[in-house]
């Protein structure tokens, strides 16, 4: 229940960070946004780790340098999200958004990427996929 309550407020915040996102670049450009917006998050997560006092650093040398750059893939996420929104609208953004993430999860899933327990994918996985991209064609029309 805890898990589902933090999916539905980082997918809220998700949508709220890309409009207030494309507002913002309207004024200054993509890039001076996704430059403010990653460092207001870095200020804002440095903040509660300082409040929380949960610093544990010992294990950091054995995380893998490819996962220590997954914070620069928000650079990327905030301008395809700022230039989605701006050319299609949010709610189409947003669907495209989640079949895009479904799609890549269901693969890294059913191959076992990136240290993720291989999982068997069957008829209803690729259903509800289905049914995703026919609701955004139904939106879209």
């Amino acid at each position: 229940m805890k898990g589902s309550l933090f999916a539905l407020a980082g997918g809220a915040f998700l949508t709220l960070q890309g409009v207030a996102n494309a507002r913002i670049s309207a004024s200054i450009g993509t890039w001076q946004t996704a430059t403010i917006t990653q460092f207001t998050g870095f200020v804002a997560a440095l903040l509660i780790l300082l409040l929380v006092r949960d610093a544990k650093w010992q294990g950091f040398r054995q995380v893998k340098p490819l996962y220590l750059i997954g914070g620069a893939f928000a650079a990327i996420i905030i301008f395809s999200n700022i230039t989605a929104i701006q050319q299609m609208g949010v709610t189409l953004t947003v669907s495209a958004l989640l079949i895009s993430q479904l799609c890549l999860t269901f693969v890294i899933d059913s191959r076992g990427w990136l240290g993720v327990n291989k999982q068997k994918m069957r008829l209803p996985q690729f259903i509800g996929i289905a049914m995703m991209i026919a609701g955004v064609v139904i939106l879209k029309l």
